[in-house]
């Protein structure tokens, strides 16, 4: 029986993670086996059988046993454990969340509503490490998958509105006490019907230069605000978060020729989900209704939202997808740029096809590919 050990899994990815796995009863016909960082020997999570005591997620040789890891645990824990295992000469299979091994040459980002062709060449050849992709990247394929299959896409930018999830559970409750402090320094002109609009934008105006606002984590208001920088600044003037548009998008489709893919990312005070605007040059000039088609017919995940403002605020906010594995793509349109020129709006819960899903579905294709 196939042993697989999951480490990371009480994180925010982790835990959406134990959460689908039951959710589609993906315990079964192979031993799990459950690590810590922190608490060994402690009980593991429920999953509807008995499993053993938490084991040390740092012992390589116990890890050695397992013929699949699935770690969730972040880009430290894999920088120190990978290589220790590939010394030690284990042959198993790593599936990752965290983004240390994405770019490596034996390695391959996995979505595959996407990129299944990628991933079963990848099995066929003998790769082993499979790790999910970035957040934006995976959800604009998800979107926008039957146009890039299609071969007609010349260049995109995606401009991003990324919520306080992205960066952690610390920054989802910062983000929150910034609203809590935001109400309460205003509540009284709230509940004043005399009080007017000019009034209540500079009492919050004032709270939020005001030094007592929590901001230890993103460094700056995020309620009733927004910071347009992700990550860390790269030589070409983009942000980390802005590289692996291009980066990854091509190395998810293995492209014979690139296709550029730029923009900006912004963090908004959304809770959950990520919101991309898509400026896309086509090679030539496609009829809205062939784009549509392309789209609506890519996979069962994608949505087309009809460009009309009912359906648009109905179905195409993180408010309407946080929590389903539904990727509504709309208002669709021809730009005043030229008849190449399309523009879009996609929404999708980053935790779910933007991390969790992609590793939950390649553990299962890993599992299939080793029984058959």
């Amino acid at each position: 029986m196939l042993r697989i050990g999951f480490v990371g899994w009480r994180g925010m990815v982790g835990s959406v993670l134990m959460e689908r796995m039951f959710a589609e009863h993906d315990f079964g016909n192979y031993e799990p086996i459950f690590f810590t960082t922190s608490n060994v020997g402690g009980k593991g999570p429920d999953i509807g059988q008995e499993i053993p005591p938490l084991k040390d997620a740092y012992n390589i040789e116990t890890l050695s046993e397992m013929d699949i890891i699935v770690t969730c645990q972040g880009g430290d824990f894999t920088k120190r454990v990978y290589p220790e295992l590939q010394e030690e000469g284990w042959s198993g299979y790593w599936i990752d969340s965290a983004s240390t091994l994405r770019m490596n040459d034996d390695s391959i980002i996995v979505l595959d509503p996407v990129n299944k062709s990628v991933i079963e060449a990848g099995l066929s050849s003998g790769i082993k490490t499979y790790v999910g992709g970035n957040c934006t990247v995976s959800l604009m394929l998800m979107a926008l998958s039957g146009l890039f299959a299609s071969g007609h896409i010349e260049w995109i930018s995606s401009m991003t509105y990324q919520a306080a999830s992205g960066a952690g559970a610390k920054n989802m409750i910062e983000l929150v006490q910034q609203m809590s402090a935001l109400a309460d320094a205003s509540k009284d002109l709230i509940d004043n019907p005399a009080s007017s609009a000019i009034e209540l934008d500079a009492r919050i105006t004032q709270k939020l230069r005001s030094p007592a606002l929590p901001v230890a984590h993103f460094g700056a208001p995020l309620a009733a605000s927004l910071i347009p920088w992700i990550d860390r600044p790269m030589d070409s003037g983009q942000t980390r978060e802005e590289w692996k548009g291009y980066a990854e998008t091509n190395k998810i489709l293995q492209t014979e020729k690139p296709i550029p893919v730029d923009g900006l990312c912004v963090r908004i005070g959304a809770m959950r989900c990520h919101s991309q605007g898509f400026t896309i040059k086509l090679n030539k000039d496609l009829p809205l209704d062939e784009i549509s088609s392309m789209l609506r017919e890519a996979h069962e995940w994608v949505e087309l939202v009809p460009n009309e403002r009912a359906a648009t605020i109905k179905d195409l906010t993180p408010a309407a997808v946080s929590g389903t594995l539904t990727v509504p793509v709309g208002r669709l349109r021809k730009m005043l740029m030229g008849p190449e020129y399309v523009a879009a709006f996609s929404c999708g819960d980053q935790l779910l096809w933007g991390a969790a899903e992609p590793i939950r579905r390649i553990m299962n294709i890993v599992i299939n590919h080793l029984s058959d």
